[in-house]
């Protein structure tokens, strides 16, 4: 073996050793409303583990009293507090205690608070490990109907309506299917807006409090479906799936 081979399997070694000597990070999915939808994993790990990372300290103390898992050692982990949040989480790891992220809903990082902390973790050669979990995204997409062997996921549009407007005018001519999601109480500004760049030339689907039981999906166009959520005044959990160009009918 050359000498340079030997120096990087020293490094490697290394870098296994400081991960065996280290803590182990678990991205653990919870429920996004049915408390049913937990895996076997998921719930063996929360039991298992040294700390327990909340978003919201409320949330996650109802979703581990629920499933009977004795209060741990816990800290908290969200937008106001990511970046000290993320430094003293990664001591604890560095001390070899095992750690589990869980957000309010669904998994961790995906939308939520936490990817300071997984960089930091993968920074410091900490094992990071994604327990898979209950999902909006897939459920929303499989039940749109609309073509999703390519999609778009865009997430959360601005906030501000002029700003909004303008990046779904560049979303126009989009041949893939695209994914929205928002806070409840933007479902109407988003739909409104959908209606006025779009018209009638795209189909839009609304899973709407996805796995509870007020679980309903909604099909039309944007301005049906912003007529009908403005005259309900329904707020709730939503995906928005927009159909893309290339399956226009």
């Amino acid at each position: 073996m050359s000498k340079k081979l030997l120096v990087e399997q020293a490094a490697s070694d290394i870098r296994e050793g400081e991960c065996h000597m280290s803590g182990t990070l678990y991205l653990v999915a919870t429920p996004i409303g049915n408390y049913d939808d937990i895996t076997f994993r998921a719930l063996n790990v929360l039991k298992s583990v040294d700390v327990v990372v909340y978003e919201e300290r409320k949330e996650g103390q109802r979703l581990l009293s629920h499933y009977g898992i004795p209060e741990k050692l816990v800290e908290s982990l969200n937008e106001h507090n990511e970046a000290a949040a993320s430094f003293h989480i990664i001591e604890h790891l560095k001390q070899g205690k095992s750690v589990a992220l869980i957000s309010d809903a669904g998994t961790p990082v995906f939308s939520d608070p936490g990817q300071v902390l997984v960089r930091k973790a993968v920074e410091s050669n900490v094992k990071v490990v994604p327990i898979p979990g209950a999902s909006s995204l897939m459920p929303a997409l499989t039940v749109s109907g609309f073509s999703i062997e390519q999609f778009l996921y865009y997430g959360f549009p601005s906030p501000k309506a002029n700003r909004r407007i303008a990046e779904l005018r560049q979303l126009r001519n989009e041949r893939r299917t695209i994914i929205f999601m928002d806070a409840p109480y933007r479902l109407v500004p988003l739909l409104r807006d959908l209606a006025e760049v779009f018209g009638n030339e795209r189909r839009v689907c609304i899973a709407f409090n996805l796995t509870m039981r007020d679980e309903q999906i909604f099909r039309g166009t944007a301005a049906e479906l912003f007529r009908y959520f403005e005259k309900k005044g329904l707020k709730g959990e939503f995906v928005v799936i927009v159909e893309g160009t290339g399956t226009r009918r």
